[in-house]
């Protein structure tokens, strides 16, 4: 894989002292932050040209195949880089014009038609036509299996597309498909040149080959480390309603991956830095009182919870899972680990999105009911204080997910309030190989962190449909060892949802199968995750698309 090194970056994981040593060589090579801004240093008049934004990453990005864009690292980059055919308004959430200039949807929502935004180009010079856009959503909607490109899990029921003339562009499903607008403005929906869709999905780790049309493009990469990006010159079209237009304000981001939260936090207290992502909730008072602006984007999607696996025999009952759910002291774990930016779950999904119901009262803490439902499920307490049936004991396993906040904390926590109830729970590392095998294994992994974000009602869908991320580990996706295990009034909810062109009854199956999904204790939600980003003070006009990830097409830095 060819990259072009862009600075010096020492490894990191050798300790805090290391990895500020490292930081600081990547720094100094960057150049001071801000400089290169023409505009007078002597009072703000307003945005300012040029400048060099340093941002620190918390992961390094993997494939940028534009569906991957929900890992966050990944849609860090690609929101820089790519457009989309619209653009939701993450005040609004309306859906609204950007290279698509207009739209008109069926009565069935079984064709979209597309009319472009004329003179758009990709970063190559190659054009941004409906023949272009077409092959961007035929590899969406269907994958391509010989160079290993998934299906969106954003697109359902996609049938083909049609080139009705160079700037118009016309899609067919099979069934109704009403997410499928909004599913345009995503950023795994972003849209990229023929020359990247021709690659495998092994060659897309390489940020230099990711070819879009977007504000900035990709000038260097130090894999595993460091992606510069430069702003693109003659960059014209932004999404329509948008108060800037013409090229991004920022002349260059250098994005620096940087483990370590103290060195991320400490760089940009000091100034070496201007924005950094994945900001602990213990840490947020130290940013705050510093004066420096904490950003928690919501994701207004499926709230940070625990999915079962039903598959597993000591949650096959649906009374244990119900027992472990009023075990769930949500209240304790937001109070004890998070900050206001975080708040106690009221159902399924963020309180914000489109369709949530409010289920607090059945999700209430209530440790005697919890034993009660044990008691009845025939589960009996031991000596050691753990319950057991048939001589099996109620001993659950884990894994922590490393991209969710405090996951382990988060966990041991459950753990501590379970134990309480007699059920024991093992929260467990591992490394990425046996961790990602052990978790598609409902006898090994009897649980599992999940939340996802999309301003959407497919967003559930998405979370535990057996063709999609299939948390649940039912019959027909992804999975090993699995038994029985298939919900068909849960998958017909889904698909209803997936299906509905009338918007009313859509929100009412969005709330149908958020009662359907505590009824039967598949879940247990915690609390509303968001992103969470700190900048500089003298950084301006940073945004975030509707599900948190960081825009900065009119960001700039202002004078100190």
């Amino acid at each position: 894989m060819t990259t072009t090194k862009t600075s010096s970056f020492a490894t990191f994981g050798r300790g805090a002292r290391l990895a500020t040593l490292a930081l600081a060589v990547a720094l100094a090579a960057c150049g001071k932050t801000g400089d290169s801004t023409p505009a007078a240093q002597s009072a703000e008049t307003g945005p300012q040209t040029g400048g060099t934004l340093v941002y620190l990453e918390q992961q390094a990005h993997n494939a940028l195949y534009p569906p991957n864009g929900g890992f966050y690292p990944n849609g860090g980059i690609l929101n820089q880089i790519t457009d989309k055919l619209t653009y939701q308004n993450p005040k609004t959430l309306e859906i609204e014009p950007w290279l698509a200039e207009s739209w008109t949807i069926n009565a069935t929502a079984t064709e979209y038609t597309f009319k472009l935004r004329p003179g758009v180009t990709f970063s190559d010079g190659s054009p941004l036509d409906a023949e272009a856009v077409a092959l961007n959503f035929d590899t969406f909607g269907l994958g391509n299996k010989a160079l290993k490109q998934s299906v969106s899990e954003v697109i359902n029921n996609y049938d083909r597309s049609e080139v009705v003339d160079p700037l118009t562009v016309r899609f067919y499903f099979k069934k109704p498909s009403p997410g499928f607008l909004q599913g345009t403005s995503v950023i795994g929906s972003g849209l990229v040149a023929k020359s990247t869709l021709a690659l495998s999905i092994d060659q897309l780790g390489d940020a230099t080959r990711i070819v879009g049309s977007g504000p900035f493009v990709v000038a260097g990469e130090v894999l595993g480390k460091e992606v510069t990006l430069k702003a693109r010159n003659d960059y014209a079209w932004g999404p329509a309603k948008l108060d800037h237009q013409g090229r991004a304000r920022l002349d260059e981001i250098k994005i620096i991956v940087t483990p370590e939260d103290s060195v991320r936090i400490g760089a940009l207290l000091s100034n070496q830095a201007g924005f950094i992502r994945q900001i602990q909730a213990y840490d947020e008072q130290r940013v705050t009182d510093r004066k420096f602006p904490v950003y928690a984007a919501s994701t207004r999607g499926v709230n940070d919870s625990l999915a079962f696996r039903p598959d597993n025999e000591r949650v096959a009952d649906v009374r244990v899972r119900k027992a472990l759910l009023h075990a769930t002291n949500a209240k304790e774990i937001v109070q004890t680990l998070f900050t206001a930016n975080y708040p106690q779950a009221k159902g399924v999904i963020v309180s914000t999105a489109a369709g949530f119901v409010d289920l607090s009262a059945e999700l209430a803490f209530d440790e005697a009911k919890a034993k009660a439902l044990l008691d009845e499920a025939g589960w009996v307490p031991q000596a050691d204080g753990i319950r057991a049936k048939d001589g099996l004991p109620l001993v659950l396993s884990t894994y922590e997910s490393l991209n969710y906040l405090q996951n382990r904390e988060v966990l041991q926590l459950v753990a501590q309030q379970w134990a309480k109830v007699g059920v024991k729970l093992n929260v467990l590392s591992g490394d990425l190989g046996s961790k990602t095998i052990d978790s598609l294994d409902p006898e090994k992994t009897a649980l599992i962190p999940a939340m996802v974000g999309r301003a959407d009602p497919d967003v559930i869908k998405s979370n535990y449909y057996p063709t999609n991320r299939n948390l649940l580990l039912q019959k027909g996706g992804i999975s090993q060892k699995v038994k029985s295990f298939e919900d068909t009034r849960l998958n017909g909810l889904f698909d209803a949802i997936a299906q509905e062109p009338d918007t009313a009854r859509r929100l009412a199956l969005t709330q149908d199968v958020q009662r359907y999904l505590i009824e039967q204790a598949y879940v247990i939600p915690l609390f509303e995750e968001p992103q969470v980003f700190a900048g500089a003070p003298w950084l301006r006009d940073v945004d975030f698309e509707a599900v948190g990830r960081p825009s900065f097409y009119r960001t700039w830095i202002a004078p100190r």
